[in-house]
């Protein structure tokens, strides 16, 4: 039976791994929990895949979200990658009666007007709650540089603090919290790790087909992502908690 760490382990592991290798923080993660995912969307989380694929020798439990308005490239990158690893993916999808009802009210792009935030709450938010209820960790691609704004303070192991509650802490691993985006595309391309098309036409960070555009050289990768909104809202509500930690109300 594995043996969940415990809050004080976490902090600990959080100031001692902060300088190891994704492979050992990911390697610590499989060693204590069962019940964990890796939440695959884009480069980085595949690189994950990768790496966890070849410490395990057999595939990891792997999620995706489903929000309806993915690009036609993403659709087939999954399946790419399903294919590749000979991994089942989990499908999250949104309510549809949500869904149905917030296109009844506001229209199709709401979010322009309103902010991203309702539109993500209900097409990705809440289909990833059901998810992580079932799940005692879970792992992700975040990076510090892919926003000073809101990432700048991530760690390498924390609590989840959006979606753990008193009957059911959730631990967060973020194993490649201190790359670069150099040395993930370093390690796509050494290891021949399927990637996303649309990188080859200027998308960087890639969400849903309405919110997400190329950015031009020199741009940073998040500008691509709900370009009409401040840089502090750059977060669809997944990673609430980075927000929380780093811009306390006042």
């Amino acid at each position: 039976m594995m043996v969940h760490l415990t809050e004080q382990q976490i902090q600990t592991h959080a100031l001692d791994y902060a300088t190891q290798s994704p492979k050992a923080i990911l390697q610590l993660a499989l060693q204590h929990y069962e019940k964990i995912s890796i939440a695959f969307s884009g480069a980085e989380d595949v690189v994950l895949i990768d790496m966890a694929y070849n410490l395990l020798k057999k595939p990891i439990e792997i999620f995706c979200l489903d929000t309806g308005r993915l690009h036609a490239e993403t659709y087939r990158f999954l399946e790419t990658v399903r294919t590749h690893y000979q991994c089942t993916l989990t499908i999250l999808y949104p309510d549809a009666t949500a869904v149905e009802q917030l296109i009844k009210e506001k229209g199709f792009f709401s979010f322009l007007q309103e902010g991203h935030q309702e539109c993500c709450g209900i097409r990705k938010v809440a289909p990833l709650t059901r998810k992580l209820n079932t799940l005692d960790a879970w792992i992700t691609g975040q990076r510090k540089d892919q926003s000073l704004d809101t990432r700048a303070q991530l760690s390498v192991i924390e609590i989840d603090k959006t979606f753990s509650t008193v009957e059911h802490p959730l631990v967060k691993f973020n194993p490649l919290a201190n790359w670069t985006s150099a040395q993930v595309w370093n390690y796509i391309q050494l290891y021949e790790v399927p990637y996303n098309l649309l990188h080859e036409r200027g998308f960087v960070s890639i969400g849903c087909e309405p919110c997400t555009r190329a950015v031009l050289p020199h741009q940073h990768e998040r500008e691509g992502r709900w370009w009409w909104e401040a840089g502090t809202k750059k977060e669809c509500g997944l990673h609430a908690s980075n927000t929380i930690s780093t811009h306390k109300p006042t």
